[in-house]
């Protein structure tokens, strides 16, 4: 016996071996059931999806004789024993009158298929008209079917079938039930064509399925007979290189080292990679769609992990390389690949054009040559929650594993200044030093409770002690919960220095081993942040630290910025400057009197400013050339001397 092409062996032979289709099969399955038969069935779909498959399937399941002679033998499950069933396989059923439109679009053609409609079926329980590409016919031919479509007699069906269903008359498609059948994802064809493989005893490797998969775009007839042709190229194997020569599609591994170089940050790998795409001579304007098809999936496994497909077989490795980059860099690289894509036509050669796309990408990182660090998955976890909720906030990181020394807690000073003391806060910003004794606040005094989380120290109202205090002079941050009320008494809170504050500049001390806003102020520079995760933090002010937890407040207006990767670099960073803390920035609204670092920086480059162009006033040969020849002094061309030199 002759070969039988795999699409043709496999062919399903009733609707539960149909692949992809579940709706269509559903809808039909219970219509048989039930006994609610229609007269008229129309199939849409591309090519290959199985719409001349199920119209064989219906006529079979209308003229299946091993449940009864008449309608009460229609079944959803025909035998494929009876002699209708068998017919109908093998294409000899007498009843079943397959007509192909695109040949017989005469209106004489039409008319003489309808001439035989009146008689009863010969053999079967139906006489069962399938006519495919039913949109070839022409406008007189659509004439001519309309009333017998509308009121056909009992035994009559007509099943119809287009690739094409917009150039139907309305009046056609009124007439039928319509069913859409769908493109088959790459992930249901690689499953169908590893199970027919198995049955047919031929070796393969999944990832050339993987090839098969998206080069039969949706259609499982053309998986099936690019599977047979694999099976040929590779002698009786189906390997990943064969399938790749015989299809000459771009190895997507290939892609992906490509993205992993760019996560390297290696421009040398880079251009490694394109040399090597170029020995396959592949369309270097496909390589920059493949990387940028790529670079929106890396987006999506960041954000939503569980919504990233698998129609390439790589799943698993995205998600690897999702965490090697971040969120800024996927969004540039993005958009890079768009604008080089379109500049391609420009370039004196598509693999110049290429190459110098990717080294732009390198080149404007957010993050500059450094390579990222590994970013938690997702960016926004599913745990969020409110005040109450167990987890953390979607504002917060994971507390780090190693708690701080006893040493480091103990001590009258922030680590971050035995760290860093390189660093030199402000006059105006340093804290003062508490007097040797302080009043003790009632609520410690009296044994009341504290609350858990106190107002933020911009918020709470002066105690009765300090009502002498000048307007604008700091008060001390709120006494924490951290142990017994006799430990809290016998350590009260230092009371504020009467020092000159500025309206501005908040200066209030933090208590013995606890993170305050001054102390934010003082190691902001010294943390070594960068990008948009110092553009983030350089907005925050500090709201509450119990040793614990440390949390600042962002300005609303910048809530778009708020993502964990910025979150955790801050975290360790403090971690690096002696506070380990749990981080949470909360957005709400800023204090009118508390300075972010960002408006401390304004204003202490303002004053900087100004002692500059007061020093060019004041200065003798200035005040000569104005004197002499007219001269006047640009202040917005004034730029001060770093921090330390002279004026």
């Amino acid at each position: 016996m002759s070969y039988q092409v795999l699409a043709r062996k496999w062919r399903p032979r009733t609707f539960h071996e149909l692949v992809g289709q579940e709706h269509v099969q559903r809808a039909l399955v219970n219509a048989l059931d039930q006994g609610r038969l229609h007269h008229a069935y129309l199939f849409t779909g591309t090519r290959g999806v199985g719409k001349t498959t199920l119209a064989r399937i219906l006529a079979k399941c209308l003229n299946c004789t091993a449940g009864g002679q008449g309608d009460e033998g229609v079944t959803s499950t025909p035998c494929g024993q009876c002699p209708s069933c068998v017919a109908i396989d093998e294409g000899r059923f007498v009843d079943l009158i397959e007509v192909d439109a695109a040949s017989r679009t005469k209106v004489e053609d039409t008319r003489e298929l309808l001439d035989n409609v009146q008689y009863a079926p010969t053999q079967g329980r139906y006489k069962v008209y399938l006519i495919d590409e039913v949109h070839m016919l022409s406008t007189s031919s659509f004439n001519a079917l309309l009333k017998t479509l509308e009121e056909p007699p009992p035994h009559v069906k007509f099943l119809l079938a287009t690739t094409d269903p917009q150039k139907l008359p309305a009046t056609v498609l009124s007439r039928c039930l319509q069913f859409t059948l769908k493109h088959m994802p790459p992930e249901r064809i690689v499953e169908h064509l590893a199970k027919v493989l198995g049955a047919e005893g031929v070796p393969y490797e999944e990832s050339a399925l993987w090839l098969l998969g998206r080069a039969a775009e949706g259609s499982m007839r053309d998986a099936m007979s690019l599977t047979d042709q694999a099976i040929a190229f590779g002698q009786g194997r189906v390997e990943h290189g064969d399938v790749a020569a015989m299809l000459g599609t771009l190895d997507q591994r290939q892609v992906l080292s490509l993205v992993e170089a760019l996560a390297e940050v290696d421009a040398a790998r880079v251009l490694a990679e394109v040399a090597a795409l170029a020995e396959r001579g592949p369309d270097f304007g496909g390589v920059l769609d493949e990387l940028t098809g790529v670079l929106h999936r890396l987006a999506i496994a960041q954000m939503v992990p569980d919504a990233l497909d698998n129609g390439h077989g790589d799943r698993d490795a995205l998600l690897a390389l999702a965490g090697r980059f971040t969120a800024e860099d996927v969004q540039l690289y993005y958009q890079i690949g768009i604008q080089g894509r379109s500049d391609m036509e420009h370039a004196p050669d598509l693999r110049t054009a290429l190459e110098m796309t990717l080294l732009r990408m390198l080149a404007f990182r957010p993050q500059g040559v450094p390579a990222p660090a590994k970013t938690p998955l997702p960016l926004r976890g599913a745990g969020e929650g409110g005040a109450g909720s167990a987890g953390p906030g979607p504002g917060t990181v994971a507390p780090p594993a190693v708690a701080p020394s006893a040493p480091a807690q103990a001590s009258g000073r922030p680590e971050v200044e035995r760290q860093a003391p390189a660093v030199e806060p402000p006059a105006a910003a340093r804290p003062p030093e508490p007097p040797p004794s302080a009043p003790v606040f009632p609520a410690a005094a009296e044994g009341a409770p504290l609350p858990q989380e106190p107002p933020p120290p911009w918020e709470e109202a002066a105690p009765a002690s300090s009502a002498h205090a000048p307007r604008g002079a700091p008060v001390p941050e709120p006494f924490q919960e951290a142990g017994p009320v006799a430990a809290s008494s016998a350590e009260p809170p230092p009371e504020p220095a009467q020092a000159e504050p500025s309206p501005e500049t908040p200066s209030e001390p933090s208590m013995a081993g606890l993170f305050g806003h001054a102390d934010w102020l003082a190691c902001f520079e010294s943390l070594g942040l960068g990008g948009l995760t110092r553009n983030l933090v350089a907005n925050c002010v500090v709201e509450h630290d119990d040793g614990q937890v440390l949390r600042l407040r962002l300005d609303p207006a910048l809530s778009a910025m708020r993502a964990e990767i910025h979150i955790e670099r801050t975290r360790q960073a403090l971690a690096e400057h002696g506070v380990v803390r749990r981080l949470v920035v909360e957005e709400g609204p800023l204090p009118e009197r508390v300075e972010t670092p960002r408006q401390q920086a304004e204003r202490l480059a303002a004053e900087r400013h100004a002692e500059a162009v007061a020093a060019l006033r004041r200065d003798p040969n200035v005040q000569k050339l104005e004197e002499a020849f007219g001269a006047r002094l640009i202040e917005s061309t004034v730029k001060p001397a770093e921090t330390g030199a002279g004026s």
